[in-house]
This record gives structure tokens, C-alpha cells and sequence, in this order.
């Protein structure tokens, strides 16, 4: 142990409560894997000139972008083996090890970081501490001015209802005290805020990350989930990612979700950003909504301007209550309404549409429903007219000039026209409007036979064949060649190799046993059929052969009467007296 202890770089300081033997970081699926979204947020906080700490846990790019930013920065990790590895890769960062509650800074931070939350804080060696305890502690680190960062995963979020695995035991072995039996542990986004207001801090905003909480694309205030969000913008953020077992399919349960305006009640993952208030400061409170809203996205919260408020942008003066001031201008333009990632770009959310990051223009969300979504629930209600007047309408705006990169679930029709919500740039060689339309129909029929989704047209039937129908039925007919042609663009476009390789769900996965039930009890029933036959069949030749031994013991019979003997033997001098004449006849 001491040689282990030797061996630690000279920026890894012991504060007890360490575990030696310990890696947080070997258990990767258990660590939220925050990606550019996250980061786009943190680089917006850092301070210019200020001390930054992260508390617990943190993917590895995070880790690198606030050493690469923060002029002064320090780490906390439970895990020894974590923190030796973290000073060996960053030789000036200041890591410290052991328990978040015998931590104690010579100075508070102006800016601290938790966003895997806190759960591993807490060190084996000692019982933990509750929830509500170490955000106290977490809480005294920052300086007056600074803020919180603080990740706090859901027990109630929409992805909870779909994993078919218990959440608290994910066979993890840091799962040695399940934070739900914490009565303090927040219960929704109010108790949340309540516990963040009762250690001192005031929220400036809060976040609902989707699509779960192992990977999160997407980050969405509070302010903007109070809206009906366009399905252009919540149909991407409804699809999980990964392998696991699912209980249900998670796109439909969250577009509920989003569709009843309960998207931040139900979030997998909350991320809130939480200051403290300066020495001497009279109370800082956010500005009220205001109330003459409009559809999203051009209604939202209206903003006041800094310090005496000011009139909102529908005329009319925000109040601020006797001795306090409203929140700064400034400060809510730097915490976006939302971030959104889609691979390695990310988009902020604005009252006018996305803006794609650092530097791009400001597009509308189109509105609308999505293509897919219109297609599916026809196809279940049977509703052929519908699907034929869709994709007729699908294949004439793609030969007026549409978007050749889109699919049914990038593709928005509001009744008249359609929208890619997200367009991409286009191949080098402008294919056949026909192949394009081939392609999206393929992609569209390999993830409806996949999700076991129901249609009016034989189960048996294939992708390519279900594609070759659709095409069909848009009046625009296609062959195997055009099919290739499809696939080969699809692989040009850079898309999934194939649509359907996706984690099935238990619902759909019982959805295939009553189908391979059905089909056992059809081929069962076959059989029975077929044993009738043969067992008819059986006595018809029981009954032949019976009928042929009869037919051999009359023969036999009638071979030993006297006249059957008597012309035998008159008929053999004739053979002879024949066979004698072709002989000298020869």
C-alpha cells in the first residue's frame, strides 16, 4: 500500500476516506456520459479569472476542457487509482481524494462542478451521508458569486418505465447503498429547488436532459418545456440509444411524455445551475414569466434588462418585489433555453428556431407532425387511403426539388407541405427522384417490420418487398434495381448501415412470441390436418391391400381348376408347333 501510495503523483493529496482498491471510472456505464451539449454549457460558466472545482466522477473530455479553460482548476474523486490516473494525465491539476464531507477548501470556488451528482461522494469506509448532507457540504464550496453545476438523476424519469431491469441494482458494484431509500433525495424539480434554496444557493436554471440519463443529446429549460414543443424538435430526443432491455418502446412513451407537457417532471436526468448570492447582495429572483405568450417557438419567458427591470417585450413592466433586483440580462443569455447535439454539432434553442454553434444563422423549427408518426398510425387503423395520399404527395415534392437526404422521421408534413428538420448536404450525383423516394420508403418499411408495429399488409411480407408495395401505392413503381440504387445512397449518405440493428424491446419482444404462437398454432392445427389425411389415406391402403390379397387368393384358386390346367395344356403343342415353323422359316 505504501509503495502504491509512493508511486501517486505529487498533485494527489489524501484528505481521508480514500479507497485504495476503488475504480469509479472502470465502471464507465454507470458514469453519465455527458458529450458536447454539456460541454457547450460548461465552456459558457468557466470564469475568466476564477477557481473551478468538479466533484466526483467526470467523462474524460469534460475533465480536459476545464483544465484547457479554467485558469485555476482542482479535482475531488473517492477513487485512488481514479486520481492517480487523473494527475499522471494532467500534471498541474490539483486532485484531491477522499469523502466529499472531510473535504475542506482553503478557499471556495467560483465555479463547482457535479454533475454525476452524488452519489459517489461517499466512501465505503463510513456510512453515507443522506442526499440533502452532502449537498450541504457541496454547497459550502462555493464562493459567494459562484455557481453549482449539479447533476441529479430521476427515480421517476421516462426511462425508469421502459428498462425491463430493476434500477436500483444494475449489477454494478458501487450499487452497495441504493439512493432510494434517502427520504431527503429529491422527488421532482420543486423539492429539487427547495433543498438547493434551503444550503444557500439560488437556481438560475434548471434542465431536463434526454433521451436518458446514461448518454444525454439534449438539455432543455424548464422555461421552454412549459411550451408545446414541435414534434421537429422532440421526435429526435424520443429514441434511446444502446443495448438494453427495454419493457416498452421508449419513442412513443416520451412523446406522451413531451406531449402532455410533462417533459421536466419526468426527465431522466436533471442538470441545474445554481448560484450563490454575493456578501452583502440584496436578493436576486428571476423575472416573472410573462404572460402574453404566443404559439412556440416565437412566445417564451420575457427578460428584463439589468438592474431596475424594465419593460418585457409585450410593453409591460415586470414587477421586482422591495429589496431585491431582478436577474441580469446577461446571465440568462448566458444559460441557453436549450442545447441540443446531434453527433459532434450542437444547436442552442432560441425563441426563434435552432442556432446551430459557435457562429451559425438562426432556422425556424418547422412545424407539423412527423411522417413517420402520420404513416404508423395509419398503417394500424388500416387506413390505406391515407398512406397512398401521403407518399402520392411524398413523391411529387421530392420531384419539385425536395430534400434527397431526408427520411420519415426527418421529415415534418403540416397538411400542405414538407420540412426536413434537420437537412444534411447532399451527394455529389443528384440521384433519380425515384431512388429517393425508394430510400426513404426502405427505411421507413425496415423500421415498421422491426418495431413489430401493425399494418395492413401480410406479416411474412419483407422489407424490400414492403418497399416495393409502398412504392406501388405512391404510384410511382419500382424494381429490384431501383432498390439497390436505394441502398447504394443510403450508404453514400453516410446513414446506419441498416435501420432495424436496434436493442428490441419486451414489449416487442412478446409482441414476436404471440406471433411465432400464432404461427405454432397454425402450423399445429396443419398438422392435425395432415394426420387426418394420413391416417384416411392408412385405412384406404389397409383396404387396398386387403382387396389385392383377395384378388391373389381367387387368382390362385382359379389357377388350380381343371379347365384352367386342361388350356394350359392344350395351348403348349401350339407354342411349339410356332416356335418350330420361325425356325426353318428362318
Amino acid at each position: 500500500m505504501n509503495t502504491r501510495m509512493n508511486e501517486a503523483p505529487e498533485t494527489v493529496r489524501l484528505i481521508g476516506g480514500e479507497m485504495l482498491l476503488w475504480s469509479d471510472m472502470s465502471n464507465v456505464g454507470g458514469i453519465t456520459d455527458w458529450r458536447w451539449a454539456a460541454l457547450e454549457l460548461i465552456s459558457r460558466m468557466v470564469p475568466v479569472s476564477g477557481r473551478v472545482l468538479l466533484v466526483g466522477p467526470h467523462p474524460q473530455v469534460v475533465v480536459d476542457e476545464v483544465v484547457a479553460r479554467a485558469p485555476a482548476a482542482a479535482v475531488l474523486l473517492r477513487s485512488y487509482p481514479d486520481a492517480c490516473a487523473l494527475g499522471e494525465r494532467h500534471p498541474g491539476l490539483a486532485v484531491f481524494c477522499g469523502r466529499l464531507e472531510v473535504f475542506a477548501a482553503d478557499e471556495p470556488y467560483d465555479l463547482v462542478l457535479a454533475l454525476d451528482g452524488l452519489l459517489r461522494t461517499h466512501s465505503a469506509e463510513a456510512p453515507a451521508a443522506a442526499w440533502i448532507e452532502s449537498l450541504d457540504a457541496l454547497a459550502a464550496l462555493v464562493a459567494p458569486g459562484g455557481r453549482l453545476v449539479l447533476g441529479v438523476r430521476n427515480d421517476l424519469g421516462v426511462d425508469r418505465f421502459i428498462e425491463a431491469r430493476t434500477a436500483d441494482r444494475e449489477g454494478a458494484d458501487d450499487q452497495w447503498a441504493p439512493h432510494g431509500f434517502d427520504p431527503s433525495y429529491p422527488s421532482g424539480p420543486g423539492v429539487l429547488d427547495a433543498g438547493l434554496e434551503s444550503v444557500g444557493l439560488t437556481v438560475q436554471r434548471c434542465y431536463a436532459a434526454y433521451p436518458g440519463r446514461q448518454s444525454p443529446r439534449a438539455l432543455l429549460a424548464r422555461e421552454a418545456l412549459a411550451f408545446d414543443l414541435p414534434d421537429a424538435l422532440t421526435f429526435p430526443l424520443s429514441a434511446l440509444d444502446g443495448d438494453r432491455m427495454l419493457v416498452t418502446d421508449p419513442l412513443r412513451l416520451t412523446r406522451l411524455v413531451f406531449r402532455h407537457r410533462l417533459g421536466e417532471e419526468l426527465a431522466p436526468l436533471w442538470l441545474t445551475v445554481a448560484s450563490r448570492r454575493p456578501a452583502g447582495a440584496p436578493a436576486v429572483v428571476a423575472p416573472p414569466d410573462c404572460e402574453a405568450e404566443a404559439a412556440w417557438p416565437d412566445g417564451g419567458p420575457c427578460e428584463v434588462a439589468w438592474p431596475e427591470g424594465g419593460p418585457c417585450e409585450a410593453g409591460e413592466p415586470a414587477p421586482v418585489p422591495d429589496g431585491e433586483v431582478a436577474e441580469p440580462r446577461r446571465v440568462r443569455e448566458e444559460l441557453p433555453l436549450g442545447l441540443i447535439e446531434e453527433g459532434s454539432v450542437v444547436y442552442e434553442l432560441t425563441r426563434a428556431g435552432l442556432k446551430q454553434l459557435p457562429d451559425g444563422t438562426v432556422r425556424p423549427i418547422p412545424t407539423g407532425r412527423v411522417v413517420e408518426e402520420i404513416l404508423v398510425e395509419a398503417c394500424a387503423r388500416e387506413d390505406v387511403k391515407t398512406v397512398r395520399e401521403l407518399l402520392a404527395d411524398l413523391a411529387t415534392w421530392l420531384e419539385a426539388g425536395g430534400d434527397v437526404t431526408a427520411a420519415t422521421d426527418s421529415l415534418v408534413y403540416d397538411g400542405e407541405r414538407f420540412a426536413a428538420t434537420n437537412p444534411a448536404p447532399p451527394p455529389s450525383t443528384a440521384p433519380e427522384p425515384r431512388v429517393v423516394l425508394c430510400r426513404i420508403l426502405w427505411r421507413f418499411a425496415v423500421r415498421l417490420l422491426a418495431a413489430g408495429h401493425h399494418h395492413p399488409w401480410p406479416w411474412p411480407l419483407e422489407a424490400d418487398q414492403l418497399t416495393l408495395t409502398l412504392c406501388g401505392m405512391a404510384d410511382r413503381p419500382c424494381d429490384a434495381g431501383d432498390l439497390d440504387l436505394a441502398r447504394k445512397l443510403d450508404a453514400e449518405l453516410g446513414q446506419d448501415a441498416e435501420p432495424a440493428e436496434q436493442a428490441p424491446t419486451y414489449r416487442d419482444l412478446l409482441g414476436a412470441r404471440d406471433r411465432l404462437a400464432d404461427q405454432l398454432t397454425a402450423a399445429l392445427a396443419r398438422i392435425s390436418r395432415l394426420e387426418t389425411k394420413l391416417s384416411y389415406r392408412e385405412r384406404e391402403l389397409v383396404r387396398a391391400k386387403a382387396k389385392l390379397r383377395r384378388t391373389q387368393r381367387k387368382a390362385t384358386a382359379y389357377r388350380r381348376t381343371l379347365g384352367y390346367r386342361l388350356s394350359r395344356r392344350l395351348a403348349r403343342p401350339r407354342r411349339v408347333a410356332r416356335k418350330v415353323i420361325r425356325m426353318l422359316s428362318g
